[in-house]
């Protein structure tokens, strides 16, 4: 439970699963609030995406026990896409391109689906340019086929584009940072730091400590071997950052 009695935006108890049969989470327990921002960090292996991709019920993975509660409702039999009518997002470590279908009809359509609207090319062209123009980004990016030919940076810009529009009550961001460099790091840690409000929760999955220097988390949280063996608040990446997951492992009382 929050301080004022509510409960959390989202709750996960218990839980556990993984994919082809192989159980890979072992009882995760974890509660999001808006307004705040996560952090999971571990290494290969840990059960870090696998956790992203229950919670937003990728069909290839499978949860074999516990309870996932997001806005005050079970989601464990939702669709992918009916969590995301509730409020969810998932930006991916590799996002897809898609030859052919231009970065603005994309996320209109997305838009119109996800929200249950008919919002017209006019109107949401006109609030496109808005979000554009918050996120620093030229107007020609819309144009262009979704994420075919795209640098890792520009893909990463698009990722946050989508962010941007959909306005989503929870934010997953599945290894973000991965393969940056230090300027597309940073647009991303900008990108997110403009759109931080106090309805939306954000959940950043990463290996490293470097983007969260820039995001600075409310909660820090060690995943290894399927289990949250650690957490605190942002001196913890640091003290990762410094001595690495042997550190971590050894106090956990894991094997190397």
């Amino acid at each position: 439970m929050t301080a004022n009695g509510n409960k959390p935006m989202l709750e996960i108890k218990n839980l556990k699963g993984g994919v082809e049969h192989l159980e890979i989470l072992k009882g995760i327990n974890l509660s999001v609030n808006g307004g705040e921002i996560h952090a999971i960090m571990g290494p290969n292996g840990s059960g870090k995406s696998t956790l992203a991709n229950i919670l937003m019920g990728n069909p290839n993975y499978e949860l074999t026990e516990g309870e996932m509660w997001f806005r005050g409702e079970l989601m464990n039999d939702l669709d992918p896409d009916e969590r995301a009518r509730l409020g969810m997002f998932l930006a991916f470590q590799y996002p897809s391109e898609i030859p052919g279908v231009s970065m603005d009809k994309f996320l209109r359509d997305s838009y119109n689906a996800v929200k249950n609207d008919s919002v017209s090319v006019g109107k949401f062209n006109k609030m496109l340019r808005k979000k554009m123009q918050q996120l620093g980004m030229d107007e020609s990016f819309a144009t262009r086929y979704l994420n075919e030919g795209f640098s890792g940076g520009e893909k990463k810009r698009s990722e946050m584009l989508q962010l941007a529009v959909m306005e989503p009550k929870l934010a997953i961001l599945d290894e973000t940072d991965s393969g940056l460099d230090i300027d597309a790091l940073q647009v991303v840690a900008h990108s997110v730091n403009q759109m931080k409000n106090p309805e939306m929760g954000v959940v950043v999955i990463t290996h490293y400590q470097r983007i969260l220097k820039y995001l600075e988390p409310d909660y820090v949280y060690v995943m290894l071997q399927g289990r949250i063996v650690d957490s605190g608040g942002y001196s913890l990446a640091e003290k990762l950052e410094e001595k690495g997951y042997s550190w971590i492992r050894e106090k956990a009382g894991l094997e190397q």
